[in-house]
């Protein structure tokens, strides 16, 4: 894995020792940054975005967020096993400093109060076999986590059928092997 474009580009990202976390791949991780910058669906700029990255793992989005010139990058990650390298691949970063971690579970034991309101895009990449998010989408849109001109970034297996998806509206799907993509807006 690696930086695909901007400040980082070509700097390795280091993937997890475990095979619990599955890792955003880099063909899909730039098809995503491809359509946020040419979509006519939707008008996000990176630069100077604040972004939430939800399941973080490695940190392979945010990173990619932070290279392009995002303004803040938020990881919320709580696996003991992938948090060493989440950290160090942002140490790995050494100059960059506007990201912060938080250690918590968003889906159990999360304070929402901990999050500031108004982020630009919203990255949700659980675990394929998560299937309880109905409350998560509830909540981000509830607590006005994503900025109303903000986007929802959604990734799942091509074969998950969601019920949380009747809260937003997808402007955009796309699949890649195994994975689907949603960008979506709350209605």
């Amino acid at each position: 894995m690696r930086v695909i474009s901007g400040n980082f580009k070509g700097k390795k990202i280091l993937e997890p020792n475990d095979i619990k976390t599955r890792p955003l791949k880099d063909l899909t991780k730039e098809s995503i940054f491809n359509i946020l910058k040419h979509s006519k669906k939707f008008s996000i700029k990176l630069e100077n975005s604040e972004i939430l990255d939800l399941f973080s793992g490695t940190g392979s989005f945010g990173i990619e967020c932070l290279s392009r010139g995002a303004k803040f990058v938020t990881f919320v990650e709580n696996y003991k096993g992938i948090l060493p390298t989440l950290k160090k691949n942002l140490t790995n970063l050494k100059t960059v400093k506007n990201y912060s971690i938080i250690e918590q579970n968003i889906l159990t034991d999360f304070n929402f109060k901990n999050l500031k309101k108004g982020f630009d895009i919203i990255f949700l990449d659980p675990p394929y076999k998560e299937t309880k998010l109905e409350k998560l989408v509830g909540e981000l849109k509830f607590k006005k986590i994503l900025k109303h001109t903000g986007i929802l970034i959604i990734h799942r297996h091509k074969k998950q059928n969601d019920i949380f998806f009747k809260s937003l509206k997808i402007l955009e799907e796309k699949k890649y092997g195994i994975s689907k993509i949603f960008f979506c807006v709350y209605y």
